[in-house]
């Protein structure tokens, strides 16, 4: 062997010849099953091939691949077990220039069936399938750096490459250490997944999901997450979003498959939109470390959530929630036509799962996206949610996940008006769950320094000061917030908490609310405009107008003790304290059931009435306004009494407000300019007997008439100006809009400009009045 070595380097012409002899002698021994020669002309080849590294050595190749490809051809475990480690060792070796002639089609093959080894001998089928795979490997080494052997990456080679590895990787019973097919496959799909460039990343995941489908791996899903998981891990970081346009167009071709599946899928969703959220903010931190880049690269997002991958992906989620919700009610309406009740219980049991995996990956997704972009996606979700008819457990965790962690500097930027006015009109809902989750959201948004865990749970805080609340100083912005839109906020407090259907956890979240808006918010102005509120609902409990049930009523009565007696010590005024714990304590005494303690704990007794004669039981207007009179406090505002804002609200939900009929301007435009709401009202039985009863108009008319003065005679100046102001500018775009459509002159190519009161206008001049040029006149 020495001296044959020593021939082919001496005259590397002769390697052509030398290879043909070998080969010929080699097939010849290998139709005789003289493998003992077999084996030593093998290593002749494999040693010539290590030894001669010139530009000759290319016809040598072609003869020492054709005499591996016999190897692999042969039946015998023993020859394809040779023939693969000459072909590895070939693959290692790194070659000067690139072959255009040479094609791997067969060893891709050849080597994709030894992985599927079906041999009945576990120890040989083993060893077949390890060298099987370790042939893959070589494949993919010697042709992925190779612009010539492109050709690896296409779908007919890739669809044989990865389910052989995956097929291995699934049978986890293999020996330990390196001769392990599944640990082997794994490093080989790792390895071709590390080297997938940009225009390859489809093909190579394509088959993946392919290969799930077809040996339903799908449910249960963990060797589809462990697989996803070593995709996301091994692929260049910038190409996580083309694994996840992968993930979702599968699901969008398996909409109709069963719950389980499609569950499967999302979780799959879910795992890989984690590990690009992981990867993303690695990158960026990178970039922040690194100050070669450029300050345009640092403020860059990720690039998971570059492009339209963003919006794509919350709208194919939603879409696949809407539609398993649709499942699950059509379900229910022919499980209520006498089918099957036991199997139609396992399906909308099922739709669950995939509606809880859903809402989990909007979270997440949600969670993981920059502060500037979580108000849009949450008007997106908002917009495309089914709120009526939906099972309240569809809205849960999503919206409050992907609010999560806000941290916004400024209320307006959180809370524009176009995210907030839906928000309200879900609070607004005759549910009790959905007014929770529109607190909770608020509660994510609002509270900037994590003082919630702090306020859990209603209850009479002996000492604020322990609590060690973090705060600052309200800033401008949020000061111009709370005056545009604070009327709204206590407004839905204000109504939220008078619904028949509250329970303990409503008060709860009420409470924190408020107290948030205290801490974050809170002004000397919205201090006073918060005590109204609370004065309010104390009025509301004691009036009982709206004929509420008593344990609606006293958990209004504790709300307020609550609440005023957090403000008094947040405010730190002395007096004002004073007053708040005389009342806390006289109602420890006569009256627990007002006091959140007592009132929201099981077995409770409730009395039949509140005694409104009884003044030292309830928080007093007058004693307040003294308290607070001085410096800083406007105390005089607290004898005004709080009346919500009116707004057009109430006849787009599905409730009835007391502020539907006091609004003298809401029936001027409501003659005169009808509103798309008023149309699609809805007609029921109550509204056709109205229509039909026409006794005691006039009665109506005058009591309409005294609402309407006692409301301009009490409400405070700003509601009424602020209402006034919201009615002339609907108004004033309305009649800009007809102006806009009537008035405006067609355009005309020979219009005249002309100028007046600063603004150009153009006036029309007809056809036949024009005057052209002579030149352009025919």
């Amino acid at each position: 062997m020495e001296k044959l070595t020593f021939y082919a380097v001496s005259a590397p012409e002769k390697l052509d010849r030398i290879g043909a002899y070998l080969a010929e002698r080699l097939s010849r021994d290998v139709v005789r099953h003289r493998y003992g020669y077999v084996v030593i002309a093998m290593e002749a080849l494999d040693q010539l091939l290590m030894a001669c590294h010139s530009q000759s050595i290319k016809p040598f190749v072609e003869s020492f691949l054709h005499m591996v490809a016999k190897l692999l051809e042969s039946r015998e475990p023993d020859l394809q077990v040779l023939g693969t480690n000459s072909f590895v060792k070939f693959a290692n070796i790194e070659e000067d220039t690139p072959s255009y002639h040479r094609r791997y089609d067969f060893f891709v093959s050849q080597f994709s069936a030894m992985c599927h080894s079906t041999h009945e001998d576990t120890e040989t089928r083993t060893r077949i399938r390890v060298a099987g795979i370790k042939g893959l490997q070589g494949v993919v080494r010697k042709t992925v750096n190779d612009e010539l052997q492109a050709i690896i990456w296409e779908p007919q080679h890739m669809d044989k490459l990865i389910p052989s590895m995956l097929f291995n990787m699934q049978d986890m019973a293999g020996q330990d250490g390196e001769e392990n097919p599944a640990a082997l496959a794994e490093s080989c799909f790792r390895e071709l997944l590390g080297r997938a460039a940009y225009g390859n990343m489809n093909n190579a995941v394509r088959p993946v999901l392919v290969h799930l489908d077809n040996h339903n791996l799908w449910d249960p899903n963990e060797f589809a997450v462990s697989c996803f998981r070593i995709i996301m891990y091994s692929i260049q970081a910038q190409h996580s979003h083309h694994v996840i346009q992968q993930v979702l167009n599968h699901l969008d071709t398996h909409n109709k498959n069963t719950p389980r599946v499609r569950a499967g899928i999302v979780q799959v969703l879910l795992e890989t939109v984690a590990i690009a959220a992981k990867g993303s903010v690695g990158m960026i931190q990178e970039t922040k470390r690194s100050d070669v880049y450029f300050e345009s690269e640092i403020t860059t997002p990720p690039n998971l959530w570059l492009g339209p991958t963003v919006l794509e992906v919350f709208n194919t989620l939603l879409k696949h929630l809407r539609m398993s919700v649709d499942f699950e009610l059509g379900e229910s309406s022919r499980r209520n036509s006498n089918i099957s009740v036991s199997s139609g219980r396992g399906k909308e049991s099922e739709e669950r799962i995939v509606q809880n995996a859903i809402i989990q990956t909007i979270g997440f997704f949600g969670g993981n996206l920059p502060d500037y972009q979580r108000a849009e996606v949450m008007m997106f979700i908002m917009g495309k949610v089914p709120v009526y008819g939906t099972p309240c457990h569809t809205l849960d965790t999503h919206c409050r996940a992907v609010t999560s962690g806000f941290k916004s500097k400024s209320m307006a930027a959180a809370l524009p008006p176009p995210f907030l006015d839906p928000l309200f009109s879900i609070s607004l809902m005759e549910d009790s769950e959905l007014r929770q989750l529109v607190l909770e959201i608020l509660h994510n948004i609002i509270d900037r320094h994590d003082n919630r865990a702090k306020l859990r749970g209603i209850r009479i805080i002996p000492n604020v000061a322990a609590l060690k609340i973090k705060r600052e100083k309200i800033s401008k912005q949020d000061v111009a917030f709370m005056k545009k839109h604070g009327q709204q906020l206590y407004r839905h407090i204000y109504l939220g908490s008078k619904e028949e259907d509250n329970v303990h956890k409503n008060f709860e979240l009420l409470f924190t609310t408020l107290a948030i808006l205290t801490i974050e918010l809170a002004n000397e102005e919205v201090v006073i405009d918060l005590i109204r509120l609370a004065i309010a609902l104390q009025d509301m409990a004691l009036a009982n107008e709206e004929n509420m049930p008593m344990f609606i009523r006293c958990g209004i009565m504790a709300l307020v003790a609550a609440y005023l007696n957090f403000l008094s010590q947040m405010i730190a005024n002395p007096p004002f304290c004073q007053h708040i714990s005389k009342v806390i304590e006289l109602r420890n005494l006569d009256a627990p059931y007002l006091l959140p303690e007592h009132i929201f704990r099981d077995k409770c007794p409730i009395p039949e009435s509140l005694d409104k004669e009884d003044r030292l039981l309830y928080f007093q207007t007058a004693d307040m306004t003294e308290c607070l009179a001085g410096p800083g406090y406007n105390a005089e505002r607290l004898s005004i009494p709080y009346v919500p804002q009116v707004t057009d609200e109430d006849r787009l939900t599905r409730r009835k407000s007391f502020v539907d009929t006091i609004s003298l301007q809401v029936d001027i435009m409501s003659n005169s300019l009808p509103d798309k709401s008023q149309l699609a009202e809805e007609i029921t039985f109550e509204t056709l007997k109205k229509a039909i009863d026409t006794t005691g108009l006039e009665e109506q008319e005058r009591e309409k008439r005294r609402q309407v003065m006692e409301k301009f005679q009490k409400a405070p100046f700003e509601e009424i100006a602020a209402h006034c102001e919201s009615k002339a500018n609907m108004l004033h775009d309305r009649l800009a809009q007809i102006f806009e459509l009537t008035i405006r002159p067609p355009p005309s190519p020979s219009g005249v400009v002309s100028i007046s009161a600063g603004h150009t206008q153009h006036q029309s001049v007809p056809v036949y009045e024009m005057k052209f040029p002579d030149l352009c006149v025919y």
